[in-house]
């Protein structure tokens, strides 16, 4: 199946099961390199099919690209920008930055504090690419120091062997714990203001942690033998979402968390240098008249926004493309 976007806003309409969010689902597979919903790559392959592949030509930053993503049943995923073969989707995600709302990514608002951290640190890699290795930097260091607390625990090696991968592990930590404060901080004023908008008032982001250091990590260094884990760090931190002062966490509603990861995302999006390609799957039918408008008018400002629904009333604006899914076909 062939089909060519335009620039703008686009909405993808259809009945309920008839592939709209698979188009969103390939269009996330094409720019990012991995599926928004799942992370079994054999389930993004027909059933009873040996492989799978996903093409795209696009325009972003005034530069154009080719990508091909190929997967097979049992083998490795292969990914191509321009024609060469990527040894990780890194450089794809750099190059065609992307953001997805779907149900399932509810967990960064409700999910556990990994979730968030994992989002954030994402964030910190479309903002300042040249972090973007700092959180894998900062877990493999925590493999190590890991490591060495469990030879220490069975007196295979002595304590002073932790010392390197201490002193490291909290330059990084800190490092890491200053980026991700940074990146809550310039996200927080977009992030009020759209969920206002959005009718939630008083959106608050903020990362309550500090940041380790030598001292902190040997503090507590007996009782991370014991265990034969690094007990304090980035890894334990969480990002705190609040409306009104409560945690949307714990005390918010389902449209309140709803509504709290739109405003996020639109938020991220204000920052990002190039304006990214955001995907917005299911998000008009929980909208009330006045909250659709004001999606509408925010989504106008990015170079392409693809939005799904089961209506074109759904959308309170003129789109500058319709696309209509059918079982097996989109036109």
């Amino acid at each position: 199946m062939e089909l060519t976007l335009s620039p703008g806003v686009i909405l993808i309409v259809g009945d309920n099961g008839v592939g709209k969010t698979n188009l969103l689902e390939a269009m996330h597979v094409a720019t990012q390199g991995f599926s928004p919903r799942t992370r079994s790559e054999a389930q993004l392959i027909r059933f009873g099919a040996p492989a799978a592949a996903v093409s795209l030509h696009a325009r972003h930053a005034c530069v154009e690209h080719s990508v091909e993503i190929r997967l097979a049943q049992g083998g490795a995923k292969t990914a191509e920008l321009d024609g060469a073969r990527l040894p990780s989707t890194d450089d794809l995600r750099r190059s065609l930055p992307t953001l997805v709302f779907t149900p399932d990514r509810l967990g960064v608002i409700k999910g556990g504090p990994a979730v968030r951290r994992a989002y954030f640190d994402r964030v910190l890699s479309r903002l300042h690419p040249a972090r973007a290795a700092l959180s894998a930097e900062y877990s493999a260091t925590l493999l190590q120091r890991n490591a060495a607390l469990r030879r220490v625990q069975l007196g295979l090696s002595p304590r002073s062997a932790l010392e390197p991968w201490t002193a490291r592990l909290a330059a990084l930590g800190a490092t890491l714990a200053g980026s991700r404060r940074e990146v809550v901080g310039a996200l927080v004023p977009g992030f009020a203001d759209r969920l206002e908008e959005l009718g939630v008032p008083g959106g608050l982001l903020s990362y309550p942690a500090e940041p380790p250091t030598v001292d902190m990590l040997e503090r507590r260094l007996e009782a991370d033998i014991a265990t034969g884990m690094t007990g304090a760090g980035p890894h334990r931190d969480d990002v705190l979402i609040e409306a009104a002062g409560h945690d949307l966490r714990s005390y918010g509603s389902q449209g309140q968390q709803r509504l709290a990861l739109l405003a996020l995302l639109l938020a991220e999006a204000t920052l990002i240098p190039s304006s990214p390609l955001l995907l917005l799957d299911d998000v008009l039918s929980e909208l009330d008249a006045r909250r659709r408008a004001v999606l509408a008018r925010s989504v106008a400002l990015l170079e392409q926004t693809l939005i799904t629904a089961t209506q074109r009333s759904a959308l309170p604006a003129d789109p500058s493309q319709v696309v209509e899914v059918s079982p097996g076909q989109a036109r």
